[in-house]
């Protein structure tokens, strides 16, 4: 008796880093394109804004997976952005941290003959801005949904997302918009297409409702130890964005650790 616990105890520590272990450079890359995946991960991703002054979020992004019964999971993902604002005024903090973004999707466990994966659930903002320059500092809520498909070499799909604020002064009325296109050539190496496309329905004038970016980024699964992660860059340029914004470029740089659970 006192074996087997031990057994079991050694395996509870050791079987993370086994499955690690086992997984290909492959499967570690589509694993980090699902944001549905059964795994926990941690992506860190910094986003890097070029106009006249620039801008930086640094956003920290801790994935969890939770079973909700037999047949669902619930997946969690909070972004929480460092923020670097240099077009911020003199009197104000050019460092701080911006609003907190946490969603859930309820996504089923078992896929369908389709073989798409699909998730729903809410989104709720919290006032974690440290200045009026980093976020509005308002509370809100929303709803989320996300849908891909994995076919071969391919993984594509699209995420939604739209929060209203609920106190203060109401400025939030933001949509949210990720499609994203990954084709693995081998070897845990991939180029991508992931822009981030936004619209501001608050906005006072519909040529200032739209950011929309177009590029690629190439991306690298490895381990690190028996711990998988992937690096990836990218580039992209705003073929529309407000008229009052001068920032044409952004560069994303990310890095993602992948925990089995």
């Amino acid at each position: 008796m006192k074996k087997t616990l031990i057994t079991l105890a050694l395996a509870t520590v050791l079987l993370p880093g086994i499955l690690s272990a086992e997984m290909s450079k492959e499967e570690i890359a589509k694993a980090s394109q699902n944001p549905l995946t059964a795994m926990y991960s941690l992506p860190i991703q910094n986003n890097t804004y070029f106009g006249d002054d620039v801008r930086n979020f640094a956003n920290i992004q801790p994935v969890l997976p939770f079973d909700v019964g037999d047949d669902w999971t619930l997946v969690t993902r909070t972004i929480l952005p460092v923020v670097y604002n240099g077009a911020a005024p003199q009197e104000s903090d050019d460092w701080g941290l911006g609003d907190t973004t946490m969603t859930g999707f309820f996504t089923p466990k078992a896929t369908g003959e389709s073989g798409i994966v699909w998730g729903v659930g809410p989104t709720v903002l919290l006032p974690t801005s440290t200045d009026d320059f980093m976020g509005p500092g308002e509370w809100g809520a929303g709803l989320s949904a996300v849908a891909l498909a994995v076919h071969g070499k391919w993984v594509y799909g699209g995420l939604i997302s739209n929060v209203w604020s609920f106190t203060g002064e109401s400025q939030v009325n933001s949509m949210t918009l990720q499609p994203f296109v990954n084709y693995n050539l081998g070897d845990g190496l991939f180029v991508a297409s992931v822009p981030i496309i936004t619209a501001n329905w608050n906005a006072p004038d519909s040529d200032d409702t739209w950011t929309v970016p177009l590029g690629l980024g190439v991306g690298k699964a490895m381990k690190m130890g028996s711990t998988p992660f992937t690096a990836q860059i990218h580039g992209y340029y705003n073929v529309v964005r407000p008229t009052f914004n001068d920032e044409q470029w952004q560069m994303r740089v990310q890095v993602q650790w992948l925990f089995p659970r």
